[in-house]
């Protein structure tokens, strides 16, 4: 799956993250890598009824600086998914340049309500 995202500057996180010189931080990033990996999780009409959790991250890396008005591409192939959980390989990228990477691992639950 694929998603983007555009750093306005406006974000609350970014106020002190670094004052003058404000950076789209590493974990927040990483939020949005597990979101878009949710997304594709539900994307396969095998599990649209489940509810997909974050279940944790290894071989993070940062390579890159990302600030204000930059659009982050945010892409995730899951590499394996059962009925429990799976995890995929994610990516941010800004302009063609890789800003972050992560095996992102993910639990599913059951659907709310």
């Amino acid at each position: 799956i694929e998603a983007r995202y555009r750093v306005t500057g406006d974000e609350p996180f970014l106020a002190g993250h670094f004052p003058g010189n404000p950076v789209f931080p590493g974990v927040i990033q990483l939020e949005a890598l597990a979101q878009a990996g949710a997304i594709a999780v539900l994307a396969d009409e095998r599990y649209a009824e489940k509810l997909p959790l974050f279940g944790g991250v290894e071989k993070v890396r940062f390579r890159r600086l990302v600030q204000s008005g930059d659009e982050m591409v945010l892409s995730v192939t899951l590499e394996r998914l059962s009925a429990r959980g799976g995890w995929g390989q994610g990516k941010a990228t800004v302009d063609g340049k890789v800003c972050c990477e992560a095996r992102l691992f993910f639990a599913l639950g059951p659907a709310p309500g």
